[in-house]
């Protein structure tokens, strides 16, 4: 039995990444679970806007009820955020499904169907600043335990386990992406993406196919909510529930590139240590841009652009683009000397 290329490039880049905390410092490891956990999420919504082409603006719904289930099971009956978590994966694929059937069942496609997650996720933000029985906007604090601790997934002392974590959650994450993509219900979605009324007259049911997708993807960025409120100790409806969190879900899928397996991961290398540069860019600009420090925004403001500057560029992101330019450079090196070639024979 063969394993097939894409599991055994998950498992070069999982050893990789395993050695990678043996030379990293605090802040370099801080910078890796942050890494690990945008590629984790991007590959989420990849599932539902990269192979359905399902473009969603409104995954933090999902983060958001992700984050509130386990906070809530843990905080009030005290049960572990690792069974948390999945009850927070199922309640958020319900109201996936839920949405997708509203949508789908009408016929909202394209931009209004962006739109509408948009309109759902800031629907569940509102409900939950009015929600007492979630401390509505005062929001959800984890208890300081002094230490660490595997069984409420608090980890005070040692920032190594939460990159153990979240190294557990995008391999299986990823092995979820890859069998999604190589198997039929993979050839579905890419089908539906291409052309849904051409995959519907060949038989294949879009609205049943798109809601699985869609289902899916809830409940895998449910579980990073989850991870996300451990990890930090605190949340509130506006933090995850907030727009920030449903742009932040797509930026690193459309910069790799979307609908490919390692666009999330590619979008999350270039896009995670490119976002710190920036701060620190600004923090300590040359002297010709000194006009430039301290001035906040201005880091969002560069990143901003180089992120419309790639897109411009790379409308197929990293991981199709960059291919297809060194394809066009190996076409161009092979005409100049063919070229040169015949000019030597003349």
């Amino acid at each position: 039995m063969t394993i097939s290329r894409d599991y055994q490039i998950l498992a070069g880049l999982t050893l990789v990444f395993a050695i990678l905390p043996l030379f990293a410092n605090q802040f370099q490891l801080t910078l890796l679970i942050t890494l690990l956990y945008w590629a984790y999420l991007g590959t989420a919504w990849n599932i539902m806007g990269g192979y359905a082409g399902q473009f969603s603006f409104g995954h933090s719904a999902f983060f958001g009820i992700g984050a509130y289930t386990s906070t809530v099971l843990f905080l009030n009956y005290g049960i572990s955020p690792w069974l948390g978590m999945f009850v927070g994966a199922g309640f958020a694929a319900l109201f996936g499904a839920a949405m997708g059937f509203l949508t789908f069942r009408f016929g909202v496609k394209g931009h209004f169907f962006a739109l509408a997650t948009f309109a759902f996720a800031e629907m569940s933000r509102l409900i939950a600043q009015d929600s007492d029985f979630i401390n509505s906007t005062i929001g959800l604090t984890m208890p300081i335990i002094g230490g660490d601790s595997w069984s409420q997934m608090i980890f005070e002392d040692t920032k190594l386990y939460y990159y153990i974590v979240i190294l557990g959650m995008l391999i299986v994450a990823t092995m979820i992406s890859i069998w999604i993509y190589r198997n039929k219900l993979g050839y579905y979605l890419l089908a539906i993406r291409e052309d849904e009324d051409a995959a519907a007259a060949l038989g294949v049911d879009t609205l049943r196919y798109k809601i699985i997708a869609v289902a899916i993807s809830a409940a895998i960025t449910a579980i990073g909510g989850s991870f996300f409120a451990q990890r930090f100790g605190f949340i509130d409806p506006a933090l995850v529930f907030g727009v920030s969190i449903s742009i932040a879900v797509l930026l690193r899928p459309i910069f790799g590139g979307s609908g490919a397996i390692w666009g999330p991961l590619v979008g999350a290398i270039f896009l995670t240590p490119m976002e710190e540069f920036t701060k620190i860019f600004v923090r300590n600009p040359p002297e010709f841009l000194s006009f430039m420090k301290g001035r906040a925004g201005f880091d969002v403001l560069l990143f901003g652009v180089i992120i419309i500057i790639v897109v411009i560029y790379m409308p197929d992101g990293l991981v199709g683009s960059i291919p297809q330019w060194l394809e066009r450079l190996r076409r161009r090196l092979r005409g100049q000397s063919q070229s040169a070639t015949q000019e030597a024979a003349r």
